[in-house]
């Protein structure tokens, strides 16, 4: 208490006297003396930006900010210069950004103007927009582009499963008309697992009619929808025993939304082939918001946070499929099918 007591009289004393430079040194002794000193690092703030050093004072209001942070318990004395430190940023990032945009717009270069990837970095660079990456919850494959939507036309296959589109619709709706309803809740427990915290646990606003599941086709569906499995025959999906492949009817009841979430691997991509959408219907994936529209895939990364909702009259129906990601070649698809192979036969011990 003694050391904080005499920085303090020394900073206060020579800031009365007007003496900038003494009041600095008092702060900066401190500070070397003890990294955590919130108090002091504030103050040096407060002066720098006295002294209209924006980028100085706003240095040191971040390092408040960390310092507090990390702190079990903050004197409430200091919440108020703490509040001031916040507010300063966020202003300071916001005319920092002003800044640069205007200089580039003067240069011809703007949101609306430049290049896809140039227009979100700017968007990200003026807090417009947060930063999106893979965060797969199972398994991490290294090197792959931070790329959410993979368009059509990247895959020479698309338009083959595109054209089966009526032939699927017809079989989907025969499928609903039939005796047994196929469709069951996407999201279910596991009898020896806790359940997961998914408020459409067991709940049939997300519905599945799987034609493909851990690996195999699922019972009756050679018979029921055999033009469906022929297209999606057509599509590089994996093929690993007792996983993959992976497909099904997806249907979103009206009013269902499902919650920002982040896929298990990043080594494959999801496809959805849109069969029933009405409007009011749309998927985010990462910074990026689509519609569905019938016939057209849309292929992303799950890997990235994305949701989906059914804001529409009527449900909204997809064939969803995994392909593998195209940026991963031969060698390492084998190499991968045995890793998840490796995986699989030991959660089966």
């Amino acid at each position: 208490m003694t050391g904080q007591a005499t920085w303090l009289d020394q900073a206060r004393d020579a800031h009365r006297r007007g003496d900038d430079a003494a009041e600095a040194a008092a702060l900066t002794a401190a500070i070397r003396a003890d990294r955590t000193n919130i108090a002091a690092i504030l103050a040096m703030a407060e002066l720098k930006r006295r002294l209209a050093d924006d980028r100085a004072a706003g240095s040191f209001y971040r390092l408040a900010l960390g310092v507090t942070a990390q702190a079990r318990s903050v004197p409430s004395a200091l919440h108020a210069g703490l509040q001031r430190a916040e507010a300063f940023l966020a202003a300071t990032e916001r005319a920092f950004a002003d800044h640069l945009l205007g200089q580039l717009r003067d240069a011809g270069i703007d949101a609306a103007g430049a290049t896809p990837r140039v227009a979100e970095a700017l968007r990200m660079l003026a807090g417009d927009q947060p930063l999106y990456l893979q965060q797969p919850s199972m398994f991490y494959f290294p090197g792959l582009a931070q790329r959410a939507f993979f368009e059509r036309a990247d895959f020479d296959w698309v338009p083959a499963v595109e054209a089966a589109t009526a032939a699927i619709r017809a079989e989907l709706e025969s499928l609903i008309a039939g005796a047994t309803d196929r469709f069951g809740p996407y999201v279910t427990a596991s009898p020896d697992r806790p359940p997961p915290n998914n408020p459409l646990l067991d709940k049939p606003d997300w519905g599945a009619a799987w034609l493909w599941k851990d690996g195999a086709v699922a019972e009756g569906m050679d018979m029921l929808c055999p033009q469906a499995l022929a297209a999606l025959a057509l599509a590089p999906q994996p093929v690993i025993p007792g996983r993959a492949p992976l497909a099904l009817f997806s249907r979103l009841k009206p009013g269902t939304h499902i919650q920002p979430h982040h896929g298990m691997l990043n080594t494959r991509l999801i496809c959805h082939l849109p069969l029933i959408v009405p409007d009011g219907c749309a998927l985010r994936v990462g910074a990026e918001t689509r519609p569905w529209r019938e016939g057209e895939l849309t292929i992303f990364d799950d890997s990235f946070e994305h949701e989906a909702w059914n804001r529409g009259a009527s449900d909204r129906t997809v064939m969803l499929f995994e392909i593998w990601r195209p940026d991963i070649d031969a060698d390492e698809r084998a190499q991968l099918t045995r890793i998840f192979s490796a995986i699989d036969s030991y959660s089966e011990q």
